[in-house]
């Protein structure tokens, strides 16, 4: 990367190229503190900021994550209201600094009442560390996956993606309202994923206001101005708010030819020793899935009240604590797809040494070189559903001593075959599986 008078300029791979320039970044955030750069495996667009705060593709402290959020909901706040607030001097200290120790961030928005939307599968934990600074909200966030039986209550496209189809299943009284929405995604590249689902939701459901929250925004003018367009069309009301805002444009190309490189290779084999651990689930759904186990309400999935999500802080923390008794030494807290964001919470409560990240449906061009987003990757189908490719990225051999694989809900032994046997190739030794039953202790 070159950097000059706010441009920075990345050769990904080969003679890919891609050039950004900055219009603002108001707190003076480093670009090199939010993400690195990869080719992508897509026809629709060829790179992919690979996010160093999301904790989806690289490791991060898990408290990152959840700092971010807070951080975006303060530029939230400032930017709608044009008022400086004072946690935001100490979340860009704590952010800039990496002081991740003793992070405790409770609510410090009251005088909002949104519905806050969180974006599958990259941006649910994002979605819901910016829901928390509010006393007062409701989060819930889209999903890739099918219920059999039953109805969404809105659906949309994300028409770059590699899996373009969202829907919501929450009950449908909880969008009957003007509420203001404000959507929450980790960029803005078109912004049309943002226009689909303002259409979607204004034609079942109008109301008047919506904000686009994003760490971020690359719109183009002509992208923004199909925002204004859609304000009129539809007599609303879109805001915009970003930590950084810019241009981007790209040149070349990455001439993958399918020649893809997997993770780096390790010499002999490792005996893993999994264990399973089934952790009560206090706050059950109706919501099953085929085999008939049972979702947390806990994750957003199907609707969260604040006052719910305040309830489950102490179950959060007990469970860290808990899981923290079963390491050896440095540890890898792994979220799987969609479900991020209780893995990350829990892990921020495991003690020093813990880096969280997720698996991920995306594909992205894996190769060893210094400051690529995607050093080496491990592909491997998805234990919930066979048909679907997951990978995980960026785990060197033997960089860690234990690794917690959190799921949704139960898998069992048999379909995390492929998976462990792909993670062999990481050299960790201790495996812990972790999931939640229904019930309560």
């Amino acid at each position: 990367m070159t950097y000059s008078n706010n441009i920075a300029t990345y050769k990904i791979l080969y003679d890919l190229k891609v050039e950004v320039k900055v219009q603002d970044n108001i707190y003076g955030i480093p670009l090199d503190d939010l993400f690195l750069m990869a080719a992508r495996i897509n026809k629709k667009r060829s790179f992919l900021f690979v996010s160093k705060v999301l904790g989806k593709h690289i490791p991060i402290h898990p408290a990152k994550g959840i700092l971010v959020g807070a951080l975006l909901a303060a530029r939230y706040v400032e930017e709608r209201t044009k008022k400086e607030l004072e946690i935001t001097s100490t979340l860009i200290s704590q952010f800039m600094k990496n002081e991740m120790n003793d992070l405790t961030i409770s609510s410090f928005i009251d005088d909002s009442n949104p519905i806050v939307i969180g974006f599958a599968e990259t941006a649910t934990a994002l979605g819901h560390a910016f829901f928390e600074a509010f006393n007062d909200a409701d989060y819930f966030h889209t999903t890739r996956e099918w219920l059999d039986g039953v109805e969404p209550a809105i659906t949309f496209e994300e028409e770059h993606s590699h899996a373009t189809s969202h829907r919501a299943y929450i009950n449908q009284e909880l969008l009957d309202s003007n509420r203001e929405i404000i959507l929450v995604d980790d960029e803005l590249t078109t912004g049309k994923t943002a226009l689909n689902i303002i259409r979607s939701i204004q034609a079942k459901f109008p109301r008047n206001t919506y904000t686009v929250v994003s760490i971020l925004d690359w719109r183009s003018d002509e992208q923004i101005a199909q925002f204004k367009s859609l304000e009129a069309e539809l007599g609303i009301e879109i805001h915009s708010v970003s930590l950084v805002k810019g241009t981007v444009s790209v040149e070349g190309h990455a001439n993958l030819n399918g020649n893809e490189q997997e993770s780096l290779s390790t010499t002999g084999d490792i005996v893993q020793n999994v264990s399973y651990h089934e952790i009560s689930n206090p706050s059950p759904t109706n919501f099953k899935d085929e085999r008939k186990a049972t979702y947390t309400s806990f994750t957003g999935r199907f609707g969260l009240t604040a006052h719910e999500n305040r309830d489950a802080s102490e179950w959060i923390v007990k469970t860290g604590k808990q899981l923290a008794e079963l390491r050896t030494g440095r540890t890898l807290v792994l979220g799987t797809g969609e479900y991020m964001y209780l893995p990350m919470k829990i892990a921020s409560y495991m003690g020093e040494g813990v880096f969280y990240h997720s698996t991920t449906r995306s594909p992205i061009y894996p190769m060893l070189k210094e400051n690529y987003g995607a050093t080496n990757r491990y592909s491997f189908p998805d234990p919930m559903k066979h048909t679907i490719r997951n990978y995980v990225y960026n785990i060197s051999p033997r960089e860690y001593d234990d690794l917690f694989l959190f799921f949704e809900r139960k898998v069992e032994s048999e379909q995390l075959d492929a998976l462990l046997e792909e993670l062999k190739r990481a050299q960790i030794s201790n495996i812990n599986v972790i999931y939640f039953h229904e019930g309560s202790e």
